[in-house]
């Protein structure tokens, strides 16, 4: 859709507007068509004011944070994407609570909360999404996951409308959120995690990364797991017992050491990993007569 991108220079500066911008350049698939302009607040007030000028101006809207579970299809989207990013991610530690904003990136979390002595967090080591869409999607490794830790969270609905959420108002699940369930975007919030001894910590951090640099493609292209979870199953051993491992679509393979991820070994596209998809989940049905879900966020036009 044609957008007069004049409309949001009252909200944000003439580098934070960017017209007919490649998603693949927000992704860690590094896939993605453009959107029709791309917005990057700095500050809360900046991203409630971008939603309300879209809002006014019927423009459809897409809050995004550092696109890690994303996959957006070869057409882009269309009207704006609003990315929470680096402009948006402080960060404060106070006792045993740390607040952050939607846009910090997990990595420099986990980090500060080792500095200051901090356990509970060591799970999310080298998970690369932001804390907006860690809370969203309940992200977890290793037995940890944002449940655990996340205390209260301050959101907004489509409309602008910001209200706090206590813990027991998430309705956390296995990657999922009241946030994804009811559209709700993440401004900000408080974990509260315990004091250990730093070493400790630290020692728990270097396990848990090691673990997943040699089980997991880090060096390729990916959205991370592609398939939740089935009950009672391990989802990489299903795919990989049904002979999965390397098959490939194009430029997406199912990576050769962790088989629920699927890569982009060649300059792949959205339709090559969403075929990719298609096969993996049929043959894995044949194989087990088991039905498996995708978890990564796919959004777009073909």
């Amino acid at each position: 859709m044609k957008i007069d991108t004049n409309i949001f220079r009252g909200a944000v500066g003439e580098a934070s507007i960017l017209p007919n911008e490649p998603m693949k350049r927000h992704t860690t698939y590094k896939i993605g068509g453009p959107c029709d302009v791309m917005l990057v607040p700095e500050s809360v007030e900046q991203l409630l004011e971008l939603i309300d000028i879209c809002n006014k101006n019927g423009i459809p809207f897409y809050v995004m944070g550092n696109g890690s579970n994303l996959l957006v299809k070869d057409g882009g989207i269309r009207g704006a994407v609003i990315k929470v990013s680096n402009k948006m991610s402080d960060i404060s530690i106070d006792a045993s609570t740390v607040k952050a904003q939607a846009g910090a990136l997990l990595g420099t979390i986990v980090r500060k909360a080792y500095e200051n002595s901090l356990s509970g967090l060591e799970f999310a080591a080298g998970i690369p999404g932001s804390f907006g869409g860690a809370v969203t999607m309940n992200a977890g490794a290793y037995g940890g996951d944002m449940k655990q830790i996340v205390k209260r969270i301050l959101v907004c609905d489509r409309s602008g409308n910001c209200f706090t959420l206590e813990k027991d108002e998430l309705m956390f699940g296995y990657r999922q959120s009241v946030i994804r369930q009811k559209d709700l975007i993440i401004l900000s919030g408080e974990m509260e995690l315990f004091e250990a001894d730093r070493t400790a910590v630290k020692e728990k951090m270097d396990v848990l990364a090691a673990k997943r640099k040699a089980m997991q493609p880090l060096s390729q292209p990916s959205c991370g797991s592609v398939f939740k979870r089935p009950e009672g199953h391990f989802i990489g051993k299903l795919i990989e017992d049904a002979g999965l491992k390397g098959t490939a679509v194009g430029g997406a393979e199912v990576s050769q050491l962790h088989a629920n991820f699927i890569v982009n070994v060649n300059n792949a596209t959205a339709r090559d990993v969403l075929e990719l998809i298609e096969v993996v989940k049929a043959r894995v049905k044949d194989t087990f007569g088991i039905n498996i879900e995708t978890e990564v966020i796919v959004i777009g036009e073909d």
